[in-house]
């Protein structure tokens, strides 16, 4: 007997350019009794289907089943952001800024503090600018100015006297 198209059909298969119907004839003619010596070891390629039987497949049930086991998620419902929770991140930041400045501006201000004055607290003697009134005060420095004596202002207190001379 002549098995060309068989061989053919096998040939098509193995390049997979076989259709279902074509496929369903090999099936077919592997499920015989009467097959030649050649073509047997491609019988159990052919007939696995049929001879095994169907076993753990996935009913049509299984989608319904998984999700009644993990719970099915409520939809997502939208809900309302006002304006103050919108800005909030945004007012977050601002004083975060704020907090840094003012800690930036009273470090600048310790630092050039530190710079006009030396390690005795002495003010150094070559910076510019107006100096600090220590001890007598304003009222001292007034009195060495005007020609008023120390017993004429009423400011000046008995105490002061000793700064005049």
């Amino acid at each position: 007997m002549d098995y060309k198209y068989i061989n053919q059909l096998l040939e098509r298969y193995w390049e997979c350019q076989t259709t279902l119907e074509e496929e369903n004839i090999l099936r077919a003619f592997f499920s015989q009794d009467d097959i030649p010596a050649s073509l047997l070891q491609y019988r159990d390629l052919f007939v696995y289907e049929t001879m095994e039987p169907q076993t753990d497949v996935l009913g049509e049930d299984f989608d319904a089943k998984i999700l009644g086991m993990i719970g099915e998620e409520e939809p997502v419902k939208a809900r309302v952001i006002s304006l103050k929770q919108r800005m909030m991140p945004l007012f977050k930041a601002a004083a975060v800024v704020a907090i840094l400045l003012t800690l930036g501006n009273a470090m600048q201000m310790s630092v050039d503090w530190n710079q006009n004055y030396d390690m005795a607290g002495q003010e150094s003697p070559n910076v510019e600018g107006t100096s600090v009134a220590k001890g007598d005060s304003i009222k001292v420095d007034s009195l060495h100015r005007s020609s008023i004596t120390p017993q004429e202002s009423p400011l000046v207190t008995p105490n002061l006297n000793q700064y005049n001379q």
